[in-house]
């Protein structure tokens, strides 16, 4: 049983790495939990009592953590008076053309980048509706004329 102080140095580096790969907690209380049983592992040989110090401080560290990453987690999204844009009308300022990747419209004296939500290519000079902002990019469609009888 010399070799369990490895295993649970294993765990533990394979659990750091994990961790290190992910933008999110998903591990860190395991690394913690397979350095307990390391360190218990050179004083007690018996595997089942290192695998419940594992489990039961792993699940002690999630506990008690939990509420600092909920408030990590729970960054607000900064408001933007872009979104003021969206129903509005603009006016095509270069042509809109999906699959050549360009285009531009003007909306309340902005100028803005922008595609069709329906791969439409759109004239110069058209006015089209901004129907939803896609990152720095206008989504818009074109005005549809209504008939007059």
């Amino acid at each position: 049983m010399d070799y369990l102080p490895w295993v649970w140095i294993g765990v533990m580096v394979v659990m750091a790495v994990a961790e290190g790969l992910t933008t999110q907690l998903v591990s860190v209380w395991f690394v913690v939990g397979a350095l307990v049983a390391a360190i218990v592992s050179f004083f007690v040989p018996n595997i089942a009592i290192q695998l419940a110090l594992f489990v039961g401080v792993s699940l002690f560290m999630l506990i008690i953590t939990k509420p600092y990453v909920q408030k990590a987690k729970n960054i607000k999204a900064e408001a933007t008076n872009a979104d003021r844009n969206i129903g509005k009308i603009a006016v095509v300022t270069q042509e809109i053309n999906n699959i050549e990747g360009k285009g531009q419209v003007k909306v309340a004296g902005n100028t803005w980048t922008a595609r069709t939500v329906n791969d439409e290519i759109v004239p110069e000079g058209a006015e089209v509706t901004v129907k939803e902002i896609n990152g720095v990019k206008l989504m818009v469609s074109p005005v549809v004329m209504k008939e007059t009888k």
